[in-house]
């Protein structure tokens, strides 16, 4: 059995635009190239049909991706979470207390992690070390190039 995969309504709706998109825009044009594509004769050295055979193939497989990752999605709207501890959904400020820098992180599923935009996984080393925490709690968290230890300074539910 596969495993419901926790993701926010924005999240939904980004993984729902871009199946509609791929249905309604993207197959289309495909299949109209193609069919351009054959109808410049000889397939077995036509390169713009080959091309696009191939694109459909990548779109096909998208579109069941995208379809099974929908089917798995468990929707949480974050505003509706109790918001005294850090769960789904939070928006949470961190010290690192060997480097005194302050660090924001958005608690993320699998689907939406995008470290670069302060995005991580619940299931993340990170996320889960800073899962169900209280203000002023401390967590370790024991990453491949070091140790880090973050304190929790605010905890936020948007």
């Amino acid at each position: 059995m596969l495993k419901r995969m926790p993701i926010t309504p924005e999240g939904f709706q980004r993984l729902q635009a871009e199946l509609d998109r791929l249905l309604k825009t993207d197959r289309p044009k495909n299949i109209k190239d193609i069919s351009e594509a054959r109808a410049h004769g000889d397939l077995s050295e036509n390169a713009e049909y080959h091309a696009a055979k191939e694109k459909q193939s990548f779109i096909e497989g998208k579109i069941q991706e995208l379809k099974t990752k929908i089917a798995l999605a468990d929707v949480i709207d974050p505003a509706k979470i109790s918001q005294s501890k850090t769960a789904f959904g939070a928006k949470v400020k961190v010290l690192d207390i060997d480097t005194d820098e302050e660090k924001s992180f958005f608690l993320v599923g699998p689907e939406e992690a995008d470290v670069k935009n302060g995005k991580i996984s619940i299931s993340s080393p990170v996320g889960k070390a800073l899962l169900n925490k209280d203000i002023g709690d401390v967590v370790t968290i024991k990453a491949p190039a070091r140790t880090m230890e973050y304190e929790v300074l605010e905890i936020s539910f948007e």
